[in-house]
């Protein structure tokens, strides 16, 4: 992947771009404690759907107006989203406050934010439903009332996709994740 550092609200973003030239792309946003290549595998199986990947190396420090400040730095002013635990976290709440930005949702291990998660946490109370298409990808069926809780605050078709046993999904289930990306890409 082609490594980019990206100026954006008073500080450098490093994302790394790569794929067809397309006008599909997809933002990824890795976990706080995933490698930069975390989503390497699930990246080469979207280029070959011929979607674009933009994924950020890191999520330490970067607010939503960073992500915003990228994608228009890129160019990019229509994307599918993407997050992984943390970055899930950020994803939804992209989502709900940034209309016209994100063609769709896929958040991985982590419920809405307004929605208890499996250890009773309720990590935004005031954040509002997306209203895009949404896929929440957990890897344990301990997460599976929460998710489907969180159908409440998607107002749009809302999918729950169950893969047990797989802790780090984009690591471990790169196929499956690239999959449900590649649906929600699709305008059928």
């Amino acid at each position: 992947m082609e490594f980019t550092h990206v100026s954006a609200a008073g500080g450098k973003c490093s994302v790394r771009v790569a794929g067809p030239d397309s006008r599909h792309a997809v933002l990824l946003l890795p976990d706080a404690d995933d490698p930069v290549d975390v989503y390497d595998a699930v990246s080469e199986r979207l280029h070959n759907s011929d979607l674009k990947t933009v994924a950020l190396e890191s999520i330490d420090g970067v607010s939503d107006e960073v992500v915003l400040a990228v994608l228009d730095e890129l160019k990019l002013s229509w994307v599918h989203l993407v997050g992984s635990g943390a970055g899930a976290e950020s994803a939804w709440t992209l989502a709900a406050k940034t209309f016209g930005r994100f063609a769709s949702l896929i958040a991985v291990n982590r419920c809405h934010p307004a929605i208890a998660d499996e250890q009773g946490v309720v990590r935004a109370a005031d954040c509002p439903a997306v209203e895009i298409p949404t896929t929440l990808v957990i890897g344990s069926s301990l997460g599976r009332t929460p998710a489907d809780a969180s159908g409440r605050f998607a107002y749009s078709d809302f999918r729950v996709v169950q893969l047990d046993g797989v802790a780090n999904i984009p690591a471990d289930a790169a196929a499956a994740l690239a999959t449900e990306i590649a649906l929600r890409t699709s305008p059928w």
